[in-house]
């Protein structure tokens, strides 16, 4: 359960994302190319944001450290191993689609949490030079920052308690 006066989950456990939420979310669904790459081991990326710890740390990263909630998780989420298997051993192309995929569905992890996004992009990582065009595996990878294969992430924000005033004060009038 989330603190006082914090967004959270109506239920106790968080909400799992699926396949099928993801294909059917408004941005999701420009990535069925990504949910139907075998490359792409899109139901463990899935399974990982579909627990509850890593959503506690992914809001605490937003409330308590000023980051990027991905932020909070990027280390965790690269050392997967058929994660980091995909960023070192394939092309930029599908790397770039993964990665564009893993946003949204951070998105929908954060927004089912009760947050929002602000709008502003949080920083993750520079990326090393390289040469414009390459396609190599592996070459796109971060030589400063908390990720090595993330440049940048969206920012969230607690969806504002409504303004509704319940309904026992139209009582009292």
């Amino acid at each position: 359960m989330g603190g006082v006066g914090l967004p959270h989950n109506q239920e106790d456990d968080a909400m799992n994302i699926t396949v099928v939420d993801f294909t059917s979310h408004s941005t999701g669904r420009r990535f069925t190319d990504v949910v139907n790459d075998p490359r792409v081991p899109f139901q463990d990326i899935l399974d990982f944001f579909n627990r509850k710890e890593v959503r506690i740390r992914m809001k605490d990263s937003e409330l308590h450290h000023d980051r990027a909630a991905f932020a909070g998780v990027v280390k965790e989420f690269e050392r997967l191993a058929a994660v980091d298997r995909l960023l070192r051993k394939e092309d930029a192309h599908t790397t770039q689609r993964a990665r564009q995929a893993v946003g949204v569905v951070v998105l929908m992890a954060m927004q089912d949490e009760g947050w929002d996004r602000t709008g502003r992009k949080g920083a993750l990582g520079r990326r090393a030079k390289v040469q414009r065009g390459t396609t190599t595996p592996g070459v796109y990878i971060n030589r400063t920052g908390v990720s090595r294969w993330f440049t940048q992430t969206e920012r969230y924000e607690p969806k504002p308690a409504s303004t509704d005033r319940p309904a026992w004060e139209d009582l009292t009038a």
